[in-house]
């Protein structure tokens, strides 16, 4: 069901803020996450209560919580191997999904022009990000959030208190918009919609795009536009500056440079000293110029250098990996080659 329909159908389970305290929509057999069984709900359900929410509806909306070990399970999952650039290159780009990233923006072209005049971020950007996340929503999840989030805010210790504050604001984005929250879907770990926000990015930067009064990162391609746009441009995004320039270096990758950090420091190494370890930006740089200096690996064995902008280190806020970056910045270069053979 679409958020429309869902918001259509929010006068027959009464408004969820209102009917739901007699419990005729909602309410079901008590599961796991039952307030009247489980300590830890109740506890969460006292404190929203506490903001103004009606402890009833919260009751009967944890009441249909149910939790998935499959959650668990994929948050356990030891890490893969290291990917090489190449191996995750070849994950999301392709051809095809450059083809469908042009097709995406022909089909919003209002929107994208709208999101680049109000927020200076280019259409191949924003389609990468949902190319990348998504499949231009061919793929948004298939999880419902309110299990999801629940079994990892009361069963998965490690991260509890993280998870525990994305169920509260994904409590808080439905009830605002009358939306049951027992049928909205997402990934395993909660993240929602065409872009994949967890509920905090949704409620710091969801826009309604298209004017209809409702932010629907769901069902609205023309809200998650405005809404990655929002998101980059509230993370410092430079209107027309360069994301990356390239980089020549030494086959063995330099062991005291810093490479492919952006967790900490950002734009954390100077043009001087990777010239001084062997590494030189293609392209004419100050030599106290800051950049993210990154060594991406192929099978053959060697590398390929490429100096992160601040540009480049505002995508990587969007997924803190370097790799990640590139894709999204790979992508956006050929949704524009196609769009450009276009015209």
């Amino acid at each position: 069901m679409t958020l429309r329909g869902v918001i259509g159908k929010k006068l027959a389970i009464a408004c969820v803020l209102g009917a739901l305290g007699t419990n005729a929509s909602l309410a079901t057999a008590a599961g796991e996450f039952d307030p009247a069984d489980n300590a830890d709900v109740r506890k969460m359900v006292d404190e929203l209560s506490q903001q103004g929410y009606t402890r009833s509806t919260l009751n009967a909306i944890m009441a249909k919580a149910s939790h998935q070990q499959s959650i668990i399970n994929a948050m356990n999952r030891p890490a893969e191997r290291h990917l090489r650039w190449d191996e995750y290159r070849n994950i999301f780009i392709q051809p095809k999904r450059a083809r469908l990233g042009a097709e995406f923006i022909r089909t919003h072209r209002e929107a994208m022009d709208k999101a680049e005049r109000e927020y200076g971020v280019p259409p191949e950007i924003i389609a990468a990000i949902i190319g990348v996340e998504t499949n231009y929503g061919g793929n948004k999840g298939s999880y419902r959030v309110l299990d999801a989030l629940s079994t990892l805010a009361f069963d998965y210790p490690k991260r509890a208190t993280f998870f525990r504050k994305e169920l509260i604001s994904y409590l808080q984005i439905t009830l605002a918009q009358g939306l049951d929250p027992a049928e909205m879907k997402g990934s395993y770990a909660g993240a929602m919609g065409y872009p994949q926000f967890m509920p905090s990015s949704y409620q710091a930067y969801a826009v309604d795009f298209n004017g209809d009064g409702i932010k629907d990162l769901w069902d609205e391609p023309e809200d998650a536009i405005g809404s990655v746009a929002n998101y980059f441009a509230k993370h410092h995004w430079r209107k027309g500056a360069p994301i990356y320039v390239e980089a020549n270096g030494p086959a063995d990758k330099p062991e005291n440079i810093d490479f492919n950090n952006v967790r900490n420091g950002g734009l954390n190494t100077s043009i001087q000293a990777l010239e001084s370890a062997g590494v030189t930006a293609a392209g004419n740089l100050p030599s106290d110029a800051m950049v993210l200096p990154m060594a991406l690996d192929f099978e053959d064995g060697h590398y390929r250098y490429v100096l992160g902008m601040h540009n480049f280190y505002v995508i990587t806020r969007y997924n803190h990996s370097h790799m990640y970056g590139m894709a999204v910045a790979t992508l956006a270069e050929q949704i524009k080659a196609v769009l450009a053979q276009e015209s």
